[in-house]
């Protein structure tokens, strides 16, 4: 669930969820322990580069948009370069804090389509590797098939999960939220609270392809901490116990050299803010 008490939103069912709080890992190879997983505000997260990032740029965060401190974006939502000063313990590997940094803003957050908050720090990955010895995930640009071996780092529950993606689910349905071309996970995933932002991330490669953001706790439809499935026909189904995360790939179609994010750039999948309400 959320770290802090659901505002229902009366939208029926129009944009992404959440369900869990607190994790992360390393870069190419399965991680084996915690180094590089964040703890922020009752949430994980993971400290993350994009496949084109350099050393020299400012690093992201990447967690949950439910995991954002300011009030949640509304359906068809999503918020860019707001201010932000969010302290956050980066972990070392055996998931004791490394580090206390704050944020330098959230460069992006959408709970439409997927649930996602993108931070940017004012250290490079350079700077955070020569004080801390930490190095960043890299977030994968390929679209993760079903069958792929998987682990869900959770930093703060200090415990990986390691089962497989069972399938892609056309639509999560969640308290008048909706996430796209979801990944289940297998049942060894048994994610719950605690979880919330924590890297999925595929074995063989070691990149980031997902963020765990829920699952069904009580074989509710459709209700907060009960998301419920919706195929291309509209058909809804239940699935007790299963757990969800939101793929990651979007992300990168988005960011240019630099670490500059580009929802204009084409090809570009994020939802793109709306004008009259948004900070630029």
């Amino acid at each position: 669930m959320s770290p802090r008490t659901f505002r229902r939103i009366g939208a029926a069912f129009g944009a992404a969820l959440f369900g869990l709080l607190l994790a992360a890992p390393t870069a190419h190879a399965a991680p084996a322990d915690f180094s590089g997983a964040v703890s922020v505000g009752g949430c994980s997260g993971s400290l993350v580069r994009m496949p084109g990032s350099a050393d020299g740029d400012k690093a992201f965060v990447l967690t949950n948009g439910h995991c954002y401190e300011g009030a949640w974006p509304v359906p068809d939502e999503a918020l860019v370069n707001q201010p932000s000063h969010r302290v956050f313990d980066l972990l070392d590997g055996k998931g004791r804090p490394a580090a206390t940094l704050r944020t330098a803003k959230a460069a992006y957050v959408t709970m439409t389509g997927t649930d996602v908050s993108l931070y940017q720090l004012d250290l490079s990955y350079r700077q955070l590797k020569e004080k801390y010895g930490i190095s960043p995930l890299t977030v994968s640009a390929k679209r993760p098939a079903a069958g792929t071996d998987i682990q869900v780092v959770s930093g703060g529950l200090k415990k990986i999960f390691t089962c497989g993606i069972d399938q892609h689910v056309y639509r999560v349905l969640e308290a008048g939220y909706m996430t796209k071309d979801v990944l289940r996970y297998t049942s060894a995933c048994d994610t719950g609270p605690g979880t919330s932002g924590s890297p999925v991330v595929d074995k063989a490669s070691g990149e980031v392809v997902a963020i765990n953001n829920t699952s069904n706790r009580d074989g509710g439809q459709c209700t907060e901490n009960n998301p419920c499935e919706m195929d291309r026909d509209g058909v809804i189904s239940v699935h007790k116990g299963t757990a969800y995360g939101t793929e990651t790939y979007w992300l990168t179609t988005c960011v240019e050299p630099g670490n500059t994010l580009a929802l204009d750039k084409p090809g570009c999948l994020l939802p793109r803010p709306d004008d009259r309400i948004t900070v630029k």
